[in-house]
């Protein structure tokens, strides 16, 4: 079974970013997390939908010249 939720850490390394981007993600309200006990983990769909954000948000802004 393929792991559903990621450390900070896991996830930084994943989007090649710092724990404190990480952090600030979540914070933010960009990247959804859930707390077990003292932990906070963030599920694998969420990394998914972030990055598919991007990638939308990026797309939509590319203008074209005629």
């Amino acid at each position: 079974m393929d792991r559903a939720l990621l450390s900070i850490p896991e996830v930084g390394e994943a989007l090649h970013l710092g724990e404190t981007k990480v952090k600030e993600l979540v914070a933010r309200g960009d990247l959804v997390s859930v707390k077990i006990g003292k932990s906070r983990r963030i599920p694998v769909s969420a990394i998914q939908a972030y990055v598919q954000r991007l990638v939308n948000e990026s797309c939509s802004d590319v203008s074209f010249a005629s």
